[in-house]
């Protein structure tokens, strides 16, 4: 009987031409020690302007379980991560990167983690080896979002994992514009584990994440997950109005009880300054909820897709 593949692994390509062949030289041996010929390996080419959409119709040709999937302009990793599950059809689906700084060789205990029952197992970064600015930043990132968020978000874990189909169709669910996929992997719940690894650098090329894409994915983070910043808005709104009804105060006893009192105008053009760009600071907070909910109400897909190259079909699951 024709049965899904055991599993599916979905890679994000975006300018990764140079990674490519040596991706494939060590996940195909690795997937079919684990699965036999029963897996697939979905390549979502995110608007490339180098070879990669050429390499991927190259490895299609040469292997049907190898797919492509080309979307019609860079629509971003989160979006491109969302392309390939929608289109995978494995028991299981694996989350990866291109650079192979997520490794495939430790794809067996991930499954082996799932085998035993875990719906999700996601690696968690023991180490990385990237740029002390980068590690900093990751660092606060993962701890502020565990502290202000409503999820139980794991530390130090990124989109790097394995899926049950079960929870990939749950996520699907979530018609969501601006996607935090390993904040919905955790907010959908399910049996999860984590498994460590140490992150190697990236095999060749620069890193497509440049800081204004790493602040995007923690803005997603954190205003996907948490109204904590709308709390704090209030909080400081409420703070600066007591501290300026006290300053009235002060005013107004120091008036009739201190009359030496200089009256200047530094001080005053100062709380000024200071109320007007925390007025600022709120709306601005308020105006990044109220852009997302436009965003929303909208529906305009997270990605669109130019082409897809076929696949081999379903084949016999293996356990």
């Amino acid at each position: 009987m024709s049965l899904p593949p055991l599993l599916s692994v979905v890679v994000p390509v975006y300018n990764e031409a140079e990674n490519l062949h040596p991706l494939c030289a060590r996940l195909l041996p690795v997937l079919e020690r684990i699965a036999g010929e029963a897996y697939e390996v979905l390549f979502v080419d995110d608007g490339s302007r180098d070879e990669s959409a050429a390499i991927v119709a190259e490895l299609n040709r040469g292997n049907p379980r190898l797919r492509g999937v080309h979307l019609s302009r860079n629509f971003g990793h989160q979006a491109a991560l969302q392309a390939g599950l929608d289109r995978a059809t494995g028991r299981a689906i694996v989350l990866m990167d291109a650079d192979l700084q997520d490794p495939p060789e430790l794809l067996p205990e991930l499954v082996q983690r799932w085998r035993e029952g875990f719906d999700v197992v996601y690696a968690v970064r023991r180490t990385r080896r990237e740029r002390a600015w980068k590690r900093l930043a990751y660092h606060v990132f993962y701890r502020l979002l565990k502290a202000m968020s409503a999820i139980d978000a794991p530390v130090d874990a990124g989109d790097f994992c394995l899926m049950d189909a079960r929870v990939v169709q749950t996520i699907a669910t979530m018609p969501e514009q601006h996607r935090f996929l390993r904040g919905l992997r955790a907010w959908v719940g399910f049996r999860q584990t984590g498994v460590e690894y140490d992150r190697p650098a990236r095999l060749a090329g620069e890193p497509k994440y440049t800081f204004r894409k790493l602040v995007n994915l923690a803005l997603a983070g954190y205003v996907g997950f948490s109204t904590l910043p709308l709390r704090a808005a209030a909080w400081l709104g409420f703070a600066c109005a007591s501290a300026g009804f006290a300053l009235a105060g002060f005013s107004i006893v120091a008036r009739f009880t201190r009359p030496g009192v200089p009256q200047g105008w530094a001080s005053t053009i100062a709380v000024i300054l200071f109320i007007g760009g925390l007025q600022l600071i709120i709306l601005g907070v308020i105006g990044e909820y109220l852009g997302r909910v436009y965003d929303e109400v909208r529906r305009r897909p997270s990605y669109i897709v130019r082409v897809e190259s076929p696949g081999a079909g379903t084949t016999s699951a293996r356990d």
